[in-house]
């Protein structure tokens, strides 16, 4: 089994219920389940104009997958839900990025993990480093140093 993280992010039709369905259909993928997850997260969107705020989070994960087959059913997750692609940073009702996979340094068209922007976004550092305060993302260090680096982002724990 190996220990995997994945980012979770909506800002339509009622983010936190998809999040929460995603955490559901991530713990019932075949050989993997859900060991942890942060709370839920509310946070300015990055990149593209006027959007609502997206709630997001981050959950552990135990898997036999391969990181390539984990992320076709991440993808996967995301069309039941309605997931649509018109450019990038647009409004989305789930986003799931696979973060970490175990040690694994992978960078193919398909995948690159671990993800290459994880370490400059508090929305997905905070939740991360609420479930695994001590852990370090290869070639970008310590999660909690990369926090303090995004300091002024706007991300609000909800209650």
């Amino acid at each position: 089994m190996t220990v995997a993280f994945i980012g979770l992010g909506s800002n339509q039709r009622d983010p936190q219920a998809q999040i929460e369905a995603a955490l559901a259909k991530l713990d019932a993928l075949p050989h993997t389940r859900v060991v942890k997850r942060s709370s839920l997260y509310r946070t300015a969107p990055v990149g593209y104009g006027p959007q609502p705020d997206f709630v997001n989070a981050v959950a552990q994960v135990e898997t036999a997958m391969p990181a390539e087959r984990l992320l076709e059913e991440m993808q996967s997750i995301e069309k039941q839900h309605g997931r649509e692609r018109p450019f990038r940073n647009a409004p989305r009702t789930l986003d799931l990025d696979l973060l970490l996979y175990g040690e694994l340094k992978l960078e193919s068209e398909a995948l690159i993990v671990p993800h290459p922007r994880m370490h400059e976004r508090a929305f997905v550092l905070e939740p991360l480093v609420e479930i695994a305060p001590d852990i370090v993302i290869p070639g970008a260090g310590p999660a909690k140093q990369r926090l303090q680096d995004c300091a002024g982002q706007d991300v609000e724990r909800l209650a």
